[in-house]
């Protein structure tokens, strides 16, 4: 088992987290047991973060003991491998829209204790801003919604300045007409008012229109 970041591992065809709560799956992922540990399969074409990672980003925006704002968090797939490489001592703050969701992400929770559920639209940063009296280390957004960058340069308020995050960018989610990388360049010069756009990742075969951008904030 090779490491490809601080706690995502490969075995040279798949990606995997080691597992927080071994012997539990989340969403009937493969386990593999290596040298006395259990690791859970990355399931890549469920997670635009884990088709990122296969398509070749170049650095990781969790690590063990980070506090992450998670947008649009739906049920939890990609959530609970960002939960088992921030481990015990992290915290990862879901904000999502659905209540349905929300009830499963929830009941993940209750297993998961560094997965703090949060029920709001991620446009009204005020209905979660209590959370955080300290900056978060990591930023991440997984959102279909027409103005993208928009909220994600909101929800900058709370990153740490020289910290990493990643946008899931779904362009048909902007525009239908658009070509998808003229709806890049137009997301890219708003989030280049508040980061330093490091990768861009066309997240191909995978997901179809959809990039990974990893950003630092400035």
């Amino acid at each position: 088992m090779q490491q490809l970041f601080e706690g995502i591992y490969s075995d040279s065809k798949r990606i995997y987290t080691k597992n927080l709560l071994p012997g539990k799956r989340v969403y009937g992922e493969r386990i593999l047991i290596d040298k006395g540990n259990e690791y859970r399969e990355w399931e890549i074409y469920r997670s635009k973060y884990g088709a990122g990672i296969k398509n070749g980003l170049t650095q990781s925006i969790f690590a063990n003991g980070s506090t992450v704002l998670y947008l649009g968090s739906a049920e939890g797939t990609t959530v609970s491998h960002v939960s088992d490489i921030v481990g015990k001592e992290g915290a990862v703050f879901c904000v999502d829209i659905s209540e349905i969701a929300m009830k499963k992400l929830a009941r993940l929770a209750e297993e998961r204790e560094n997965l703090y559920p949060i029920l709001s639209d991620a446009q009204m940063t005020e209905n979660y801003k209590e959370f955080f009296k300290e900056k978060v280390d990591a930023l991440f957004q997984d959102i279909s919604q027409r103005n993208q960058a928009d909220i994600f340069v909101r929800n900058a308020q709370f990153l740490k300045k020289g910290a990493y995050g990643a946008l899931a960018l779904k362009t048909k989610s902007i525009s239908q007409a658009k070509d998808p990388e003229e709806v890049l360049e137009d997301e890219l010069k708003l989030l280049k008012n508040e980061f330093e756009v490091t990768q861009i990742i066309n997240l191909e075969p995978y997901e179809k229109h959809h990039y990974l951008i990893l950003v630092k904030k400035k």
